[in-house]
């Protein structure tokens, strides 16, 4: 493997270790204490600051219940049925809700984007559960209704619509109702790096 195709695999590794956790609706406190890895480790290794050891790699693939090929994206297309299913976990606090991602960027440091699908809900969901991390967030919604919890707001983007955020504000989102799922892309810059609109007239 070439060292740019360690960096990939490296980027892929953070972004699919954040996207695990997310899915659980952990908070990385969560995971520290059920890891022992520190919090500091942790918030590096997910934002490609820090390359992780086999032993942080172990710990955290045992607790998401992940095998090493999945995190690295080496398995067999025919197992978990792509890349999305590798990534897709069921969220003990949601109802139901299984969201798949699949990381865009395979590189190192700045922006990280991602695409999220949100499966369809049979009746009004429970208000997203928040989290807050260090960053910068930009979501654009592709299909369907997101409901984005931001600090006190609660809003329901459709499609075409974009949001963002300093992700040290509480945030959560969930698909807003019966209708189909939601698809939308996420530009999340960990060190709070932002998109630069030009050419704007």
């Amino acid at each position: 493997m070439t060292d740019d195709g360690v960096a990939g695999t490296l980027a892929a590794i953070a972004s699919r270790l954040r996207a695990a956790r997310e899915d659980r609706g952990d908070t990385l406190s969560d995971v520290s204490r059920a890891t022992g890895i520190s919090l500091s480790t942790l918030s590096r290794v997910e934002t490609g600051r820090r390359s992780p050891t086999l032993e942080v790699l172990l710990r955290l693939s045992r607790a998401y219940g992940l095998s090493l090929d999945a995190l690295a994206g080496d398995e067999p297309a025919g197992t978990a049925s792509a890349e999305t299913a590798r990534t897709r976990k069921r969220a003990p606090h949601s109802r139901g809700d299984d969201k798949a991602v699949l990381p865009l960027t395979r590189y190192v440091g700045g922006l990280h984007a991602h695409k999220h699908v949100l499966p369809p809900v049979d009746g009004p969901p429970p208000r997203p559960r928040q989290v807050v991390h260090d960053g910068y967030e930009w979501l654009c919604v592709l299909y369907g209704r997101l409901w984005l919890a931001l600090g006190e707001q609660d809003l329901v983007l459709s499609a075409g619509e974009v949001a963002e955020f300093d992700t040290r504000t509480a945030h959560g989102v969930a698909n807003a109702g019966p209708g189909g799922p939601v698809e939308y892309l996420v530009m999340f810059g960990p060190q709070g790096e932002r998109l630069r609109p030009r050419g704007q007239a």
